[in-house]
């Protein structure tokens, strides 16, 4: 791919909201496509990513606190742990989940569709660069009373 070249006093003129917003936009409809092709949304993704991390230990209740403030889809948590139990994926005795095999199965489809979205965001952009990036875009977020930590 190739893209126009600006001098820096150019680019450091542009409204960062404005290219901000819109990698978020494209980063996350990229994501959230690739996921539609196994059928998830994001909090299925976030469901199963947390419950592969902690077997067992992740109750239905303190999941939904740790993800709600992430979710701008005002998501019906339980109806995400009903989808993913109806389809096999995941089990809750006592209400701590646990993924099955077909889930873990799910989530490696579901991390390798996610790959390629962030592979492609990267093209041609080096770790030094994207590691810059992201912190100056922490100094950003702390500058204007944000948490600048890494979540």
């Amino acid at each position: 791919m190739t893209i126009k070249e600006y001098p820096q006093e150019q680019l450091a003129a542009q409204p960062i909201g404005y290219w901000t917003r819109a990698a978020a936009d494209l980063v996350i409809g990229g994501l959230r496509a690739a996921l539609a092709e196994e059928n998830l949304t994001q909090p299925h993704w976030w469901t199963l990513g947390h419950v592969a991390g902690a077997p067992g230990e992740w109750t239905r209740t303190a999941l939904t606190a740790k993800l709600a403030p992430f979710d701008d889809q005002d998501t019906d948590f339980e109806a995400v742990y009903a989808d993913l139990a109806a389809r096999g994926w995941i089990t809750g005795a006592e209400d701590r989940l646990t993924l099955t095999e077909a889930g873990e199965a799910g989530r490696l489809r579901a991390r390798d569709r996610n790959a390629k979205v962030h592979a492609r965001m990267r093209e041609g952009i080096d770790d030094a660069t994207y590691a810059a990036t992201i912190d100056t875009l922490r100094l950003v977020v702390a500058n204007l009373g944000g948490n600048g930590d890494l979540p």
